[in-house]
């Protein structure tokens, strides 16, 4: 086994809403796709390729939370240009730049849609 996840689901109530804020957060386009009654805008990655990838996720039955499992999106070399976009596009953020000993660094936010997010660099 390569990686321990496939692939992840950010719920979200407002499909725009959310993907504005994450396309301003990781200064880049989601690609739209609908499948059936539900939608999603999947994050810039090379997953066809057998990269980790993910997707905001609308649908029956979704809801965002601020409990549960924690998603940390990739935040390249250095999560500070990243974290530094999450107010201005529309979220909190709940901790900022932490270091994590070896591991690197962690931030935590809360999206447009009530969801908790992480953010790790090894910088």
């Amino acid at each position: 086994m390569k990686h321990a996840i496939n692939w992840f689901e950010i719920p979200v109530l407002d499909l725009n809403r959310a993907q504005k804020f994450y396309e301003s957060l990781m200064d880049g386009p989601m690609h739209n796709m609908d499948m059936g009654e539900s939608k999603m805008a999947i994050f810039p990655s090379d997953w066809m390729e057998g990269a980790v990838g993910g997707s905001i996720f609308h649908g029956e039955g979704i809801e965002p939370s601020t409990k549960g499992t924690t998603v940390y999106l990739n935040g390249g070399e250095d999560l500070s240009p990243y974290l530094a976009r999450v107010e201005s596009a529309g979220g909190q953020i709940i901790l900022p730049k932490t270091a994590i000993g070896e591991s690197g660094y962690i931030a935590l936010f809360i999206d447009t849609e009530g969801n908790r997010v992480g953010l790790h660099s090894p910088q």
